[in-house]
């Protein structure tokens, strides 16, 4: 049910605690867009002026259409599979969650080459129909379509999470009264349900499409040019970087009009629900014959997004072993990449709360600048994060240059709104007079937020909390500049091995960084006693 905000939620002034905390963090965000700027205007106005040309005009374009296609199609594979893990007795509703979640600890440059191999002009599948039917050649899998499908598998995973927590938390009693008022399913769903979950599919969407505007290793495996890979031509050609910062900050702008309007779609309204869970446990729609249709849908999208890249990786890492390469030590690697996710998993949600808070319970100019200087480390490609953080190290922060702690800063600044959406999300479901009636009770601000927000919002914050550990166990760009003098990932392990053909090797690597990363997603979507987003039992 969609309440307006109270006006005294909007005039009043946040703690100075939650203030500083929050303007601290906003500072760190702020950080690599310093760099580029002074990056930018190093060489005058020649940078800008090449922004003008009808080819990076052009490369625009492509970029915003492929970000708003892969939204589109994003939102369109999670909220329907969200509604059958939470709202049916689809069978084995939590590990059908996990394993459709899986795609988000993919690394797009990975599951492209998996898809050349396995489609491309003299991939498996062409030689298997030329032995069998004489098949010789297939429609080409390049171009916006291949770029389409495969960030838009990639990448719906971030709107499914949210969405499924926030499906969970929805009253049914709402939905109920709709229906004896003589409203059908869909009428309920889009006069309730849809505008109770909208908080988390825009979220997710927007994390989607940020995503999509600084990936690199997906178009430009499937030959789409975009914006990102301008950026790296301009770092990787030139030895003046000044007009790929300049490129870097319209990417930056391209990202803080997308936040805008994401918050336009959000609205102003509040979705508030009373009580720490649903008052009852909501009906489960049958099936019936169709929950063979849902599980083959959901075992073809799971066959395209997880077991298809894996039985790819598989066959190199047999084919290498059988060739007599050898898979290389993965223990340090692994035990590097478990340690960097935990760790910056939690200084993201330590960072994520003070934000949603700000941005939730005291909206107004400030909370909305914070709010957009959040998602625009996102938008930007990891390399440009990396290098603008190794300015910020050399010349600000030089007792933490090549540590750890750099790193984290660095994974705060890319990764933040993985956590904050959700965070924001969860928040804007719970009813602010609860907080208030427990400060009349007696209970200090810090009290509250532990004993009363917190809690209420514990199943969004494990959807951020999965999200940012599974993107930092796959990051690569910020892992091989920023990390410390023999610190090694899994990430990294594979990417060093691929660019020195030992294929089995970087698909070893590959194989381990999935499968360890299922397990805390199975604990974290999935965990039993309340624990996961799907709460339930089956």
């Amino acid at each position: 049910m969609q309440l307006a905000a109270p006006l005294r939620e909007r005039r009043r002034r946040p703690p100075l605690g939650l203030a500083l905390a929050a303007a601290l963090v906003t500072a760190l965000l702020l950080l690599p867009l310093v760099y580029l700027g002074v990056r930018s205007l190093e060489s005058g106005l020649e940078a800008w002026q090449s922004l003008a040309r009808p080819r990076l005009l052009a490369v625009a374009v492509r970029s915003l259409t492929l970000t708003a296609a892969v939204t589109a199609g994003s939102i369109a594979l999670a909220v329907p599979i969200a509604w059958l893990f939470t709202r049916t007795d689809l069978p084995g509703r939590r590990w059908w969650m996990v394993a459709a979640s899986l795609p988000l600890v993919v690394p797009s440059y990975v599951y492209a080459l998996a898809v050349i191999s396995a489609l491309g002009p003299r991939g498996l599948i062409q030689q298997g129909l030329e032995a069998l039917a004489g098949v010789d050649e297939l429609p080409s899998i390049y171009g916006f379509p291949a770029a389409l499908t495969s960030l838009a598998l990639l990448t719906y995973p971030y709107v499914l999470l949210p969405t499924a927590a926030a499906f969970s938390r929805l009253d049914p009693a709402l939905e109920d009264v709709s229906r004896t008022l003589g409203r059908g399913a869909w009428r309920t769903f889009a006069a309730v349900t849809l505008p109770a979950l909208r908080p988390s599919i825009a979220a997710g969407a927007l994390l989607a499409a940020l995503y999509t505007l600084s990936d690199f290793g997906a178009v430009s495996l499937l030959r789409y040019e975009t914006f990102t890979a301008a950026i790296f031509v301009q770092y990787e050609s030139a030895f003046d970087r000044s007009a790929a910062a300049a490129l870097s900050l319209v990417l930056a702008a391209a990202a803080v009009g997308v936040v805008a309007l994401e918050a336009r779609t959000r609205g102003r309204a509040r979705n508030y629900q009373l009580g720490s869970h649903a008052a009852r446990t909501p009906h489960r729609t049958r099936l019936g014959r169709w929950r063979w249709a849902a599980m083959a849908g959901l075992g073809l999208l799971v066959a395209a997004t997880t077991l298809g890249p894996g039985a790819v990786l598989l066959l190199w890492l047999v084919q290498g072993a059988a060739a007599g390469e050898t898979l290389g030590n993965l223990g340090a690697p692994l035990v590097n990449s478990i340690l960097i996710a935990a760790l910056a998993a939690g200084a993201l949600l330590a960072a994520a709360v003070p934000l949603g808070v700000l941005v939730v319970r005291y909206p107004g100019a400030a909370a909305r600048l914070v709010e957009r200087s959040a998602y625009v480390g996102f938008a930007l490609p990891g390399l440009t994060v990396a290098i603008a953080m190794v300015f910020v190290g050399v010349n600000l922060l030089r007792p933490v240059y090549q540590t750890l702690i750099l790193l984290l800063l660095a994974y705060v600044v890319m990764f933040l709104p993985t956590t904050l959406g959700a965070v924001r999300a969860g928040l804007a479901q719970v009813d602010p007079r609860l907080e208030e009636a427990a400060r009349t009770l007696g209970a200090r601000r810090r009290q509250v937020l532990w004993r009363v927000t917190i809690p209420l919002m514990r199943g969004s914050m494990l959807a951020g909390t999965a999200m940012a550990f599974l993107l930092v166990m796959k990051e690569l760009p910020a892992a091989l500049i920023l990390g410390p003098v023999g610190f090694r990932t899994l990430a990294t392990a594979a990417w060093s091995a691929a660019s020195e053909a030992f294929f089995a090797q970087a698909a070893a690597a590959a194989l381990v960084l999935i499968l360890v990363s299922s397990a805390p997603l199975a604990f974290l979507v999935a965990g039993r006693g309340g624990r996961g987003i799907l709460r339930s039992s089956d």
